[in-house]
C-alpha cells in the first residue's frame, strides 16, 4: 500500500496493493481523503491507546486479575456498553470472613484488638497481612466498636429516663414550701375563684382553658405565658385539675401569686362528683395496666439487659414505663364532657408547653363537626419531628391493628386541643377509648407501647379537625436541633419528650423560652434554689 500526500498537504491518496484490495473488499484506488479526516482519526486512535493502557495499568495493579490490553478493554468496557455493572475487584475471601458471626464471648478480654482506625492501620502496614488477615482484623474491630456503642447508647437511654421520671429536689422542695404555706398563712388559702366569680365557671361566652398536672411550677409556666400574652385576658378561665397531694401547695402558689383580670379554679380530682360516685372507668384500666407492666415488662433491669433488641426498641419500652404514661393527670382529658357537663367549648392544655401568642382565635375556629381540632404531625420541614403515622404509634403486626386501621394515616398531637363538647358528647368516643385500653390489655401491651395518644389516635379516629400547625409547634424536649426563629413565631411550643424545660437534661438554648416567665426572685423559688441556668 503507498500513501501520496500533495505538496500542499490538501489531498492524500491511498493507493493499495493487491492482497489488501481482496482484504477489505472495497476500491479505493483513486479515492482522496481530507487530511483534517487524516487528523482526527489518528487522535482518535492515539486517545485509544493511552486508554487501554491506562486500563491494563490498573488491572495490573488490582493483582491477580492480570490481562492482556484487549482483554482489559473488553472487560471493563463490555459491561457497561451492555448495561451491566462491572465485578467488583474486592477479593471473595473479605466478603466470606465478614458474613462469618462473631459472638460477644470471643472478644471478651482481648487486648490485640485495634481501638482506633489509626491502630489498625499501622498494624496492617507494619504486618503486611493479606486479604484474609485484613478482613479477620477489621471485622474484630467493628463488632467490639458496635457491641461499646450499643452499651453507651443503653446507658444513655436509661439515664435519660431515671432523670426524667425523677422529681427533681426543687421541685420537691417548692411543693413542700408550699403545703406548708397553705398550713399556716390563711392568704394561701383563699378559694379559687372567689365567691363572686363563680359563676363564670359555667358560662360559655368566656374562653374556657383546661389544665391537668401535678407540676406547680410548670402550672404556672403555662398559666401565666397564657394570660400574659391574652389580647382579652378579662375573658379567660383557666380550670386547673390537680391530684390529691398536690391540692394544696397548688391552691397556695394561686392565692399568692393571681392572674387578675384572668379567672383561675384550682379543683382536685377527688372534688368532682362524678369522680367521687361508683366506678371510674379510667382508673380501672390503670390499676390493670400497672399489674400488666409489671409482670410483662420486667421493670428497667430487664428491658436493659436484652442483648437482642435494637437501643431505640429498648428505649421506647423504658419511656413506657415513665410515671407519667400511667399518671391519672394524663388520663383524665378522656372524660372532659363528665368533669365539666355545661360548657360547650374548651382548650385542653399540657403542662409542658409555653403559649407565645393570643389564644382567642381558636374559638372562632369552625370544627365543622368534629370533636377534636389537633394538629396533624405527618407534615413538616422537620422529618424528625413531624413525621407520625400511626404506624409510628399502633403495632400493625397484631390483626387488631391491621385490619381496622391504615398504617400511612397521619397522627395527630396532645398538647393543645381544641375540644368541642357538644359534638363529643353524641358520640362514643369515651367508650371507645376504655374497649381499647381493655383490648390491649388483654393482649399483653402488644397493640402500643408508648402512653395515652396511641388508644387517643384510635378513640378520637374520625373526629380529629385538623388546625393550623402555628397553633401547636412539637418536639422541643427531644430535638436538639430545634430552629430558635421557628420556636419563637410559633403560637405554642410544646417540650414534648424526656426533655422537660425544668429538669436538668433540657436543651440549654431551648430553655429560655419557658423559664422567662419564671418570677426568679420570688421567695418561694429562691428558697428552692431555682436559678434560670
Amino acid at each position: 500500500m503507498q500513501l501520496h500526500i500533495s505538496p500542499s498537504l490538501r489531498h492524500v491518496t491511498v493507493l493499495p496493493g493487491k492482497g489488501v484490495r481482496e482484504f477489505i473488499k472495497v476500491k479505493v484506488g483513486s479515492r482522496r481523503l481530507s487530511y483534517r479526516m487524516l487528523f482526527y482519526a489518528l487522535l482518535f486512535f492515539t486517545f485509544l491507546l493511552r486508554f487501554v493502557f491506562v486500563l491494563s495499568t490498573v488491572d495490573t495493579i488490582d493483582g491477580d486479575n492480570k490481562c492482556s490490553t484487549i482483554g482489559c478493554l473488553g472487560k471493563r468496557l463490555g459491561p457497561r456498553i451492555l448495561g451491566r455493572r462491572p465485578e467488583s475487584n474486592v477479593p471473595e475471601v473479605i466478603y466470606k470472613v465478614l458474613q462469618e458471626p462473631i459472638s460477644k464471648d470471643e472478644l471478651r478480654g482481648r487486648s490485640d484488638i485495634p481501638q482506633t482506625l489509626e491502630e489498625f492501620m499501622s498494624e496492617i502496614k507494619e504486618s503486611k497481612s493479606d486479604a484474609k488477615t485484613f478482613a479477620i482484623k477489621l471485622r474484630e474491630m467493628v463488632t467490639l466498636m458496635e457491641q461499646r456503642t450499643r452499651t453507651a447508647k443503653i446507658q444513655e437511654y436509661l439515664y435519660r429516663h431515671v432523670a426524667s421520671s425523677s422529681i427533681p429536689k426543687q421541685l420537691h422542695c417548692l411543693a413542700l414550701r408550699l403545703a406548708n404555706e397553705h398550713s399556716t398563712n390563711a392568704a394561701a388559702r383563699l378559694q379559687l375563684p372567689s365567691a363572686e366569680l363563680v359563676p363564670a365557671l359555667v358560662d360559655n361566652s368566656y374562653f374556657h382553658f383546661v389544665l391537668a398536672s401535678d407540676n406547680v411550677l410548670a402550672t404556672s409556666v403555662v398559666a401565666t405565658s397564657l394570660v400574659k400574652n391574652s389580647l382579652r385576658p378579662e375573658n379567660i378561665v383557666l380550670h386547673i385539675i390537680t391530684d390529691r397531694k398536690t391540692y394544696y401547695p397548688m391552691q397556695a402558689w394561686f392565692s399568692l401569686h393571681p392572674l387578675t383580670p384572668a379567672i383561675i379554679e384550682v379543683k382536685a380530682l377527688h372534688h368532682f362528683d362524678w369522680f367521687s360516685k361508683g366506678k371510674v372507668p379510667v382508673l380501672e384500666a390503670m390499676e390493670k395496666d400497672q399489674q400488666v407492666r409489671s409482670q410483662f415488662r420486667g421493670g428497667t433491669s430487664a428491658i436493659v439487659a436484652n442483648n437482642t433488641e435494637k437501643p431505640i426498641v429498648i428505649a421506647a419500652k423504658l419511656q413506657a414505663l415513665s410515671p407519667k404514661y400511667n399518671s391519672l393527670m394524663n388520663h383524665i382529658r378522656i372524660n372532659l364532657p363528665e368533669l365539666f357537663p355545661s360548657l360547650s367549648k374548651i382548650v385542653f392544655l399540657d403542662d409542658d408547653i409555653v403559649i407565645q401568642t393570643d389564644l382567642s382565635p381558636l374559638w372562632d375556629i369552625d370544627m365543622n363537626g368534629k370533636v377534636n381540632g389537633a394538629v396533624e404531625t405527618c407534615r413538616g420541614g422537620d422529618k424528625f419531628v413531624m413525621s407520625k403515622k400511626l404506624k409510628s404509634y399502633l403495632n400493625f403486626s397484631h390483626p387488631l391493628i391491621s385490619s381496622n386501621f391504615n398504617p400511612d394515616e397521619c397522627a395527630w398531637a396532645y398538647g393543645m386541643n381544641v375540644f368541642d363538647l357538644k359534638a363529643w358528647k353524641k358520640t362514643n368516643i369515651s367508650l371507645t377509648y376504655h374497649y381499647w385500653l381493655e383490648q390491649n390489655l388483654k393482649s399483653d401491651l402488644s397493640l402500643w407501647q408508648l402512653g395515652t395518644l396511641p388508644p387517643g389516635l384510635i378513640a378520637f379516629h374520625g373526629h380529629v379537625h385538623v388546625i393550623d400547625p402555628f397553633w401547636h409547634m412539637l418536639g422541643l424536649g427531644y430535638q436538639e436541633n430545634t430552629s430558635i426563629a421557628d420556636a419563637e413565631s410559633a403560637g405554642v411550643v410544646h417540650f414534648n419528650g424526656r426533655a422537660k424545660p425544668w429538669l436538668d437534661i433540657a436543651f440549654p438554648q431551648l430553655r429560655p423560652l419557658w423559664s422567662k416567665y419564671i418570677n426568679f426572685s420570688d421567695k418561694f423559688i429562691k428558697g428552692c434554689h431555682i436559678r434560670a441556668y
